[in-house]
């Protein structure tokens, strides 16, 4: 899949956001090795905290379709919803817990996995590795020396 096609994905997934406090709209799409992809969305709740990001969303999905072991690459995007499309002209990046998470993931998978990021619109990506997202990121090959 191109990434045109992957940023569409997670654009398509915003449109399913919960997201009636902050208006925001967040999808993110997961490829993985084989092609296969996986879909994730923003869902917030009346206790703030306890929402949940885009990216979980979709890796939680991915974990439970192909494995995390075999993501390949990832794309978010979002805005807000305005006649019924995704809009917004603000790169998405992820945040510091979902590049956790996607640390995670490439550890697991033993690649350095791409974000594109995308404004809600689609007009304007970034794509960029989780390694320079996070650099220096802790994830299980660093618990080798775990009793």
């Amino acid at each position: 899949m191109d990434e045109a096609a992957l940023v569409a994905r997670a654009r398509e997934a915003a449109l399913k956001a919960y997201a009636p406090y902050s208006g925001f709209s967040v999808g993110c799409a997961v490829e993985s090795v084989d092609g296969e992809v996986v879909v994730g969305a923003n869902m917030e709740n009346a206790c703030y905290r306890l929402g949940v990001c885009a990216e979980v969303s979709a890796l939680t999905a991915a974990a439970q379709a192909f494995g995390l072991d075999r993501v390949a690459r990832i794309a978010v995007a979002g805005g807000r919803i305005e006649h019924g499309a995704l809009a917004g002209d603000m790169l998405v990046t992820s945040c510091g817990g979902c590049r956790q998470s996607i640390l995670e993931a490439a550890h697991l998978s033993g690649r350095n996995l791409e974000i594109v990021s995308s404004n809600g619109s689609g007009t304007e990506t970034d794509t960029r590795t989780i390694g320079s997202l996070l650099p220096l990121g802790f994830g299980p090959a660093n618990l080798k020396d775990a009793g």
